[in-house]
């Protein structure tokens, strides 16, 4: 069994054809027929049953295919993690989602790139825009070096750390009857059209502890919901009236300077279209987003204690609270 072996066995289960394998690795159809044929007998198992268009995975066939799926993908990230040890750029890749952009990053980066000046070594920073869920991937290949995110993540590959915690506030309409209202409670806002805007959603572990929260006095257990802000009201045993879901921030706060709904949105991005919409405090404490920052277990790209340096620095001038901490 060999690694040409198992490339070819992924392609031809993957596209269920020998002709569509043979273009994708560039290979010849025989090479591939060839190939498969080896593994077969070296495994002494039928892996893809030939008799069937398109071609299908043999019971047992599939069982190796999600095993070795996992195994090939694992070897990829460790080559990948070997050559940037061997060669560090000195590029740091930077992944965030938009609405820490709205926030304290700019800030961050521009401290960073302030304090290495001042060393007289240079940095270059390269900023994306990727998804929480998107970021772990990103991190394996390579494409990214540390990401910015608001959800824990639980990965043998991954190591993280939690910056902070960002207080919701809610976004209504400036026409909106509560729009004036300095402190905001969820169960009064329960009969709007709240406006989702979340792509990834709380891990299960999270989801399905039982944190309890207390209103009125009350203590309220959280109930298994994992949309992000579905899971704050459900934290107080409350389910919106209505709701709608759209693709991310910019298209929820634009709704909401429509007139189309409510949504809640990290403090930080109270700044964003005042002239339709009212930022309002939310009463509750514990209605919070956190802020993780999250990196490779094995190989910390060396700028990466100067960025977690800027982010403090920053913090102390700002007056946020923190616990400092460091990676491995």
């Amino acid at each position: 069994m060999d690694l040409k072996q198992l490339n070819a066995f992924i392609a031809i289960a993957n596209l269920q054809s020998f002709s569509a394998a043979a273009k994708t690795t560039g290979l010849s159809q025989p090479s591939l027929s060839r190939l498969l044929k080896q593994l077969e007998t070296d495994m002494g198992v039928l892996l893809i049953d030939r008799y069937n268009r398109p071609l299908q995975l043999t019971e047992a066939g599939r069982f190796f295919y999600d095993k070795i799926s996992a195994v090939l993908t694992e070897l990829d990230t460790i080559t990948s993690m070997t050559q940037r040890l061997s060669a560090p750029s000195t590029t740091l890749n930077i992944g965030f989602v938009p609405s820490v952009l709205y926030g304290l990053l700019p800030e961050i980066i521009a401290t960073l790139k302030q304090q290495r000046s001042h060393l007289s070594t240079d940095i270059d920073v390269n900023l994306k825009d990727i998804s929480s869920y998107q970021q772990i991937e990103a991190l394996k290949s390579g494409e990214i070096d540390i990401g910015f995110s608001r959800f824990s993540h639980k990965d043998p590959w991954i190591q993280q750390i939690l910056l902070r915690h960002e207080r919701y506030v809610v976004a209504l309409p400036k026409a909106h009857p509560l729009a004036d209202n300095p402190e905001q409670r969820l169960i009064d806002l329960a009969n709007n059209r709240l406006i989702l805007y979340h792509q990834t959603h709380l891990p299960g572990q999270i989801a399905n502890s039982s944190a309890s929260s207390k209103t009125d006095g009350k203590a309220i257990t959280a109930n298994t919901e994992t949309e992000p802000l579905l899971h704050l009201f459900a934290q107080y045993g409350i389910t919106p009236f209505m709701t709608t879901k759209v693709s991310d921030l910019q298209v929820a706060l634009g709704l909401v300077a429509a007139g189309e709904g409510i949504t809640l949105v990290p403090a930080s991005l109270q700044t964003v279209r005042t002239e339709q919409i009212s930022y309002q405090r939310l009463v509750h404490e514990n209605v919070t987003s956190p802020i993780y920052l999250h990196t490779l277990k094995d190989f910390v790209h060396p700028r990466i204690p100067d960025l977690l340096s800027a982010t403090y620095q920053v913090y102390e001038r700002r007056g946020i609270t923190y616990r400092r901490q460091h990676f491995v």
